[in-house]
């Protein structure tokens, strides 16, 4: 039996198809409607969907979905293999639960750190106990790009390259990409090594929008042997949570 997995985020809606653990198709949208739900579910024998939202339960064709399908919105509650530690846990973003969770599920020995690059980049680790204590988040690729525009007079909308190369820029535009770029190699970098520090053996898990695009840029690092690319890491957490649910 086929599950649909929905991840409404800042930016994207990501409806995915599984069979089992098995990823068996994907779709990123600005905006979701029924009927592109719909070809979804002529095509596969779905009986059961998760939906997580960021955005709040808003979306009409929710109501719609739910005459189809038994349907289940992704709630703290249902990550039943994290002990969640988090000091606020009603304010933990339903994403950064979902992506460690998705973890937990894929390398349940180890301890691992989710660099989860999207709108914002999020920094979440969950130790080969399932605690999660808590993590970061920081500006995202874009969001930084954008912010050097809109909060100065002179200074254009670049956007990122990952063929750019070299620790400066000679013109304006590569100075902006060197800042932003390789700012944000040494962001990574540096939690990667303090997360290094508090684990025996860590595996490191790029997720998000953003996550080729930044394994690209990391290919020189002294950690790119190590990264583990997972971009639908979320997906799979929402979809480890449904398959744990039997009602």
């Amino acid at each position: 039996m086929a599950q649909l997995v929905i991840d409404i985020g800042n930016t994207l809606v990501k409806a995915a198809i599984f069979d089992g653990d098995q990823l068996v198709e994907v779709h990123h949208y600005e905006q979701v409607t029924h009927v592109e739900l719909q070809l979804l579910l002529s095509k596969y024998p779905v009986k059961k969907a998760i939906i997580s939202t960021v955005r709040g339960i808003t979306e009409t064709w929710f109501g719609i979905l739910e005459q189809q399908v038994q349907v289940l919105y992704f709630n703290r509650s249902m990550a039943q293999d994290v002990q969640n530690h988090y000091g606020t846990p009603q304010t933990l973003g339903l994403d950064r639960l979902a992506a460690v969770l998705g973890a937990r599920h894929l390398f349940p020995a180890d301890d691992n750190l989710v660099i989860d690059a999207g709108t914002c980049i999020t920094y979440d680790g969950i130790d080969a106990g399932a605690n999660y204590y808590g993590g970061s988040i920081s500006p995202g690729l874009n969001m930084r790009y954008k912010a050097l525009q809109h909060y100065t007079a002179v200074l254009p909308l670049v956007e990122a390259d990952p063929d750019f190369a070299g620790y400066y820029g000679n013109n304006t535009v590569n100075a902006i990409r060197s800042g932003v770029q390789n700012g944000l190699i040494y962001e990574i970098e540096g939690f990667i090594k303090s997360y290094q520090k508090q684990a025996q053996r860590l595996n490191i898990i790029l997720t998000g929008g953003d996550s080729v695009f930044l394994d690209t840029v990391l290919k020189n690092s002294i950690f790119a042997g190590y990264i583990k690319l997972e971009p639908y890491l979320v997906l799979k957490g929402l979809n480890a949570a449904i398959q744990e649910r039997n009602d």
